[in-house]
């Protein structure tokens, strides 16, 4: 679990996260919605552990986050970041073999598993295909899946992902997120994503973070979320709520 006390993070000289008190659960799958500039991504790099902790506290599973040795934490938490570093000269089945270097190091004795875990962790990702090719030479919704699959052959406790479907098309969006849910569904990895569609967070989440201005405005399951009164809290703006014609699910519309 993730355990947020009194966290407060300005960026020149402007407070970006103001959080008192906010748990993420282990075991979950957990989903960050918030307008632009709401703090998400911060919040993001900071329990990844690519921002300080400047005030306040962050503990994951009980201890602070900046207690871990590296590769000890780089076994609890596998991240994705929403602008993605460039890696030349590595070919993508390369790049996603780096996801398997905290459990063997740079000179640690590599072991059949390794090779079917990164080979599983491609496929589920559907970037079999580019193996051979340079990760710097794929489209960028092909360069995502790869840094997801990379992340998936970590096998990390916790597996962070900012906005990893802004660059694919709905398909590959449907592919991943069903690929995320079954992965947390059957064997516990707590998934917390970043997302910008309210609609697809409601499909797959089962816990909801809402961040405004850098607060918390909205804890709570999808159910609570989707209601008129929750979304224009988080958002601002009026939405109605239809039900799906094939599932009955809730649907928010812009109004």
């Amino acid at each position: 679990m993730f355990d947020i006390h009194d966290l407060k993070v300005t960026v020149e000289n402007r407070a970006v996260l103001d959080l008192p008190e906010l748990q993420i659960l282990a075991g979950r799958f957990t989903v960050i919605l918030g307008q632009n500039g709401s703090g998400k991504s911060t919040l993001m790099k900071t329990l990844a552990r690519q921002r300080p902790v400047p005030q306040g506290s962050v503990l994951l599973n009980g201890k602070p986050i900046g207690s871990f040795r590296q590769a000890d934490f780089a076994k609890k938490v596998a991240f994705v970041p929403q602008h993605l570093p460039e890696a030349p000269g590595l070919d993508t089945r390369s790049f996603c073999i780096l996801g398997r270097y905290p459990w063997r190091g740079a000179f640690g004795r590599w072991l059949q598993r390794d090779h079917d875990i990164v080979a599983a962790a491609m496929e589920a990702m559907n970037v079999t295909g580019f193996a051979a090719t340079q990760i710097d030479a794929l489209s960028g919704g092909e360069r995502q899946r790869a840094w997801i699959a990379m992340a998936l052959a970590q096998q990390a406790e916790y597996l962070l992902l900012d906005e990893p479907v802004s660059a694919l098309d709905v398909t590959h969006q449907i592919d991943v997120m069903e690929h995320l849910a079954r992965l947390n569904r059957e064997t516990g990895v707590a998934i917390i994503v970043i997302l910008h569609d309210v609609n697809l967070a409601a499909r797959y989440a089962d816990q909801i973070i809402g961040l405004r201005r850098g607060r918390t405005v909205f804890q709570g399951s999808p159910d609570m979320l989707m209601a008129p009164e929750p979304l224009a809290g988080l958002y601002g703006h009026s939405f109605s709520i239809v039900s799906h014609p094939r599932t009955a699910q809730a649907v928010a519309l812009s109004n």
